[in-house]
């Protein structure tokens, strides 16, 4: 495991203390890395949700996948 030291404005360091103090994390550390795992997971839905439009209106690939790799190569 690594250590990353991060700047935080006061507000932003409050609001980790307000989480840790209501139980959302053990401690500041705990706060921060649900956070970041948080926004990971949420970035992972917003790329299928994209996926999901641009296959709506048409964007997506059709066919067998082999012969559209041959394609792009």
């Amino acid at each position: 495991m690594s250590t990353i030291s991060v700047p935080l404005s006061s507000k932003l360091e409050k609001s980790v203390i307000e989480l840790v103090a209501s139980g959302y994390g053990s401690n500041k550390a705990d706060v921060v890395r649900r956070a970041i795992a948080k926004a990971s997971e949420e970035e992972a839905i917003q790329a299928v949700l994209r996926a999901e439009r641009e296959i709506t209106l048409g964007k997506g690939f059709k066919g067998d996948l082999r012969e559209l790799a041959k394609k792009i190569k």
